[in-house]
């Protein structure tokens, strides 16, 4: 919408020219258009001049990351999968009742990662840990709308990873079964034993050396405007115009004296 509107046919005296373009609008756009240009050329060159501590700031952030990576204890995650049913696990195909179990497998899933599962793997294995490191080792979570319940354990060690996550099945579903007896109870199977797994699931050091070369970019960056923020030096005839806000007329180039005949003592004599 125009900031000169016209009402009822009566043009404001200020509108004039073709298309009825305020006398010095079209200055105005030219003015701001070089000056966004000159923002713009202002930042390429705090870049330039301060790419150096910007590659300096990606380079450190990167190799942290990647120390950080390769000093870290590899975990590997012993996978389980539990089918929530009922008569001993069998699935259903009513609508409704299907429904239903998906509910209940929502419930099963939180009971699943509770301290009384953590104690009896614990005291069956002869772990030396707590409940509450063995609770943030252990991850339980229900795949998509469905009656199927993911148990993963990290360890270590793979082999005691998968040790670990199949025992959870085990004394997982026979807790649930020990709760509700009867012909049509709840019952948690175990559809999927965990196997030993082949490579770690942490660290992962592309992944996070990526991310270290992202954050010390923009670090870099921010160091270099805030380096140029508190840099008050003249480097350039534009640095000098905007400071003192009128046109450079002239540049004197830095130059090298020549040197003097005749050595440094003076010159020779005749």
């Amino acid at each position: 919408m125009s900031d000169y509107p016209e009402k009822r046919g009566v043009q404001d005296p200020r509108m004039n020219g073709a298309g009825g373009i305020p006398p010095g609008y079209a200055y105005a756009v030219q003015q701001e258009e070089e000056e966004e240009l000159l923002d713009l050329r202002d930042v390429v060159r705090v870049l330039r001049r301060r790419a150096l501590a910007i590659v300096l700031v990606a380079v450190v952030c990167t190799a942290g990351a990647l120390g950080f990576s390769y000093l870290k204890t590899p975990l590997y995650e012993g996978t389980i999968q539990i089918l929530v049913g009922q008569k001993q696990g069998t699935i259903t195909t009513d609508p409704s009742q299907a429904q239903g179990l998906q509910l209940v497998t929502q419930t099963v899933a939180q009971l699943a990662q509770s301290q009384t599962v953590a104690d009896e793997v614990i005291s069956k294995l002869g772990l030396h840990t707590t409940p509450r490191d063995f609770l943030d080792n252990m991850k339980v979570t229900q795949e998509g709308q469905t009656q199927v319940i993911q148990v993963s354990y990290d360890s270590p060690s793979p082999k005691r990873a998968a040790l670990i996550a199949n025992t959870i099945g085990e004394v997982f579903s026979r807790q649930v079964s020990n709760v509700s007896p009867n012909a049509s109870a709840i019952t948690a199977t175990v559809w999927q034993k965990a196997s030993v797994p082949d490579t770690p699931v942490s660290p992962k050091p592309l992944r996070n050396g990526a991310v270290g070369l992202v954050l010390g970019l923009m670090l870099g960056v921010g160091v270099a405007f805030l380096a140029e923020y508190f840099d008050d030096s003249w480097r350039s005839p534009e640095d000098a115009e905007r400071v003192a806000g009128v046109p450079t007329f002239g540049v004197i180039r830095q130059f090298e004296p020549a040197p003097r005949k005749g050595g440094d003592d003076g010159p020779a004599q005749a």
